[in-house]
């Protein structure tokens, strides 16, 4: 079972034993993480998913398709290298350890 580590607006970290096959965002969701509202259920049509994947994991993830790319482009915080929509992050074992950082405002 992955372990994701969400780094939260307030500078705590919350950790959680994911199961292979959800999302960051399903995580998220299911356990309460404040600072990812998910306003599309997944869907890939909001952009407030949108975390800072570390940079460590940057190589493990598949580049983002033109579709998140294109919401990327109109997030509420900054866009930066490591932008991602977080339903488009499917856990498994290679992303053991993966940590996230939550932007100030997905709104």
């Amino acid at each position: 079972m992955p372990v994701v580590h969400y780094l939260l607006q307030d500078g705590s970290t919350r950790t959680i034993d994911a199961p292979a096959g959800r999302s960051v965002m399903e995580v998220a969701i299911l356990n309460n993480v404040r600072g990812i509202d998910a306003e599309c259920g997944g869907c890939c049509s909001c952009a407030t998913c949108h975390v800072y994947v570390d940079e460590a994991f940057a190589d493990r993830l598949a580049p983002p398709d033109e579709m998140e790319s294109e919401l990327l482009d109109g997030v509420a915080s900054e866009r930066r290298a490591g932008s991602r929509l977080s339903c488009q992050i499917v856990l498994d074992a290679t992303l053991d350890g993966l940590t996230v950082q939550v932007p100030a405002s997905q709104i």
